[in-house]
């Protein structure tokens, strides 16, 4: 139990310390201070966690990745947008 309790602390914190910078670049879609190469990367290696949590049947690994992943994915997908229209 107290392995859980650990385990689920640990992905509030961390999911919770990702929200203010991704609802800020969500709200503005402000990209341009941010790294393609290093957010294409954050967003794989959360899905492979994700993943990683399903196959453990962890939940506190699984709804924290699913949680970051979405607003990875989300910026991710303005950053690319950003780029290729030439927004940055």
């Amino acid at each position: 139990m107290t392995t859980e309790i650990i385990g689920y602390l640990a992905a509030i914190l961390t999911t919770s310390s990702f929200l203010p910078q991704a609802m800020q670049t969500l709200r503005t879609r402000d990209t341009k201070a941010l790294s393609l190469g290093m957010y294409a990367i954050f967003t794989v290696g959360v899905l492979l966690w994700m993943i990683y949590g399903i196959i453990l049947n962890n939940h506190a690994i699984v709804y924290a990745n699913a949680i970051t992943f979405i607003l990875a994915a989300s910026i991710l997908g303005f950053k690319i947008y950003n780029c290729y229209t030439k927004r940055e």
